[in-house]
This record gives C-alpha cells, structure tokens and sequence, in this order.
C-alpha cells in the first residue's frame, strides 16, 4: 500500500474511531490521522500475531480496515486514559 493510500487509511480510520468512542478530544485533522496510522500499525500488528496473518496489506481489503479501526479505538482509549490522568 503507498503512503498515499496510508495515510487516507488512517484518516478515515481515526475519524470512524472517533465517531465510535463519544466523548471530547484535543487535536484536528491531523491528530485524527496521526490516531489512525498509528492504530492502522498496531492493529495490523497485533492481528498478524494473533491470526498469523497480513492483515494491513491491501487499501480495499475488509481486514485492512477492522485492523485499523480497532487499532484506532484501542489507541483513543489509551489516550483518553492519559490525559483524564493528567487532567
């Protein structure tokens, strides 16, 4: 997959990972994609090790994007745990 095609995978990602979790968050539309890639590698990653599988390979493979939204929500999670710490 081309960074291109990445990075709108983590935009899109990080927006429907926002749109699942309710709640108020920091950040535009760079903080959304940056969630989003960031949760696209983490889910890619951890379902490869569970399933053995690739599953952030392909832009249009239904895989690629369960991996990245769950990884995306997970990600959300963890960081609104963080910063209601802080807060």
């Amino acid at each position: 997959m081309g960074i291109i095609a990445f990075l709108l995978l983590g935009l899109i990602a990080g927006a429907t990972a926002k749109l699942l979790v309710p709640g108020r968050d920091p950040g535009g539309i760079f903080t959304t994609m940056a969630i989003g890639v960031v949760g696209a590698l983490l889910g890619g990653f951890v379902g490869g090790a569970l399933f053995g599988a690739d599953p952030v390979g392909e832009f249009f493979d239904v895989s690629t994007w369960l991996a990245a939204i769950v990884g995306s929500v997970a990600l959300l999670l963890v960081l609104r745990m963080f910063a209601g710490a802080r807060a």
